[in-house]
């Protein structure tokens, strides 16, 4: 039962570092212009679904936002096409934000469920010396 908790929490921790550093790449780049002849940014979203046959969650990939992004009218800008646009990606920084705050507390829980179980399993051990 024991390990059970501590290696569904592990696969937890495993998908919420990779949905953390989802965000985290998506935030780094909200601001990133490209030339209108190129793709935008594209964010990424972890796909995650439960583990067949065993416990836990996993990862199945990464899905790609939108590489059209948005078309913004800086002509100052070096990769301005001859109208003077640049295009930048399509990321909703707030949006991002609350999935960053949901993704940390889920880290932080599954962390907290390894933690109690190995307090748990070390009690145990301490019983059976007894």
């Amino acid at each position: 039962m024991t390990f059970d908790a501590i290696g569904i929490a592990g696969s937890g921790l495993t998908l919420h570092r990779k949905w953390l550093d989802a965000l985290a790449d998506n935030m780094a780049n909200v601001n990133t212009a490209t030339s209108t002849d190129g793709s935008a940014f594209q964010a990424r979203y972890i796909a995650a679904q439960e583990g067949e046959g065993v416990s836990g969650v996993y990862a199945t990939g990464v899905e790609l936002g939108s590489a059209e992004g948005r078309m913004v009218f800086e002509p100052n800008n070096p990769l301005a096409d001859t109208e003077g646009y640049v295009r930048y990606p399509e990321i909703d920084l707030a949006e991002q934000m609350g999935q960053l705050i949901m993704a940390q507390r889920g880290y932080q829980a599954n962390a907290a469920v390894v933690d109690r179980a190995k307090t748990t399993y070390e009690a145990a051990l301490q019983i059976g010396r007894s």
